[in-house]
């Protein structure tokens, strides 16, 4: 069947050099941190900006965005422990852990200071280094995803009429059956998850959706990905211990708006919100010229 993609089965376009080779001025590297080697994908001239992609994508989510931000920005795009080309340990899927990650990326690079963008799960991760490395933090961008809290335990088993249903919140909590009915077949995972929580469906092509299924049909990649919300009761205990946020804060969405209205003003006291109209979930991707500006006029 066309969807069971096997890891050998996808040609060397879809590999991280030959990704890079679409974007001019990129170059992908390595970099040594908390003992595993972190991929990421960097270029441009100017103040660092992070970009931390979510599920169920890597650093190829905001490759529409990276030429027009670099312009201005040093973008330094990671795959984060557990997602793409970075390693995949057994442990260490907490936010702070995660978040530590990039803070030893950012001394690797020898950057003072940053702004520091995250979408999906790389939100929770870019909202906890905000948190723990305020030193390190000049502004921080939330895209369409607010920091995990106590409301998940109240999400809804069946689906509410007329309400979105994030089941996928619980599937990814079970270990090792993911990965026996995963292996190989993400694909239809991915085309699910993308269909539904897109406005317009073409905004992530069959290019992108190979680019993702190569990167998550191994059992490591399914495991090491399932961790990140498999360390949601963690996570959830962790941020309830933050002060609030002193920096300035972008919560930017599309479906997710109502959601960062409702969350984001408890968590930061300099807050700035904007809603992309027409976008799904996957804004950098779905919007890109709008996700420029915004993110270029938070920063300016």
């Amino acid at each position: 069947m066309k969807n069971e993609i096997n890891n050998e089965q996808i040609d060397d376009r879809y590999t991280d050099e030959a990704l890079v080779q679409m974007l001019p001025k990129f170059k992908n590297g390595f970099a040594d941190v908390n003992g595993i080697k972190l991929h990421y994908v960097e270029g441009g001239l100017g103040a660092p900006l992070i970009l931390i992609p979510g599920w169920p994508e890597t650093w190829w989510s905001f490759h529409k965005v990276m030429p027009g931000l670099s312009e201005r920005y040093h973008v330094v795009c990671p795959d984060l422990r557990g997602m793409g080309s970075s390693e995949k340990p057994k442990s260490g899927y907490e936010k702070k852990q995660m978040a530590a990650d990039i803070a030893a990326l950012i001394k690797y690079f020898g950057f003072q200071k940053v702004n520091i963008a995250g979408h999906d799960i790389g939100a929770s991760v870019a909202f906890s280094f905000a948190a723990d490395y305020p030193e390190l933090t000049n502004k921080l961008i939330l895209i369409d995803t607010p920091p995990p809290d106590d409301s998940m335990y109240k999400l809804p088993m069946l689906p509410v009429p007329g309400y979105p249903h994030p089941w996928w919140l619980a599937f990814n909590q079970v270990k090792v059956l993911p990965e026996q009915l995963l292996a190989g077949r993400m694909r239809y995972l991915l085309d699910w998850i993308f269909d539904n929580l897109l406005v317009e469906k073409s905004s992530i092509d069959d290019f992108s959706r190979a680019v993702y299924a190569l990167n998550y049909n191994g059992i490591d990649a399914i495991r090491a990905s399932n961790g990140w919300y498999q360390a949601f009761p963690k996570d959830i205990q962790d941020f309830k211990a933050y002060d609030k946020l002193s920096i300035p804060v972008l919560g930017i969405a599309g479906s997710g708006f109502q959601l960062l209205q409702t969350s984001l003003p408890g968590l930061t006291k300099d807050l700035k919100l904007v809603k992309l109209e027409g976008c799904g979930h996957f804004i950098q991707s779905e919007n890109p010229a709008g996700f420029i500006t915004a993110i270029s006029s938070f920063l300016a």
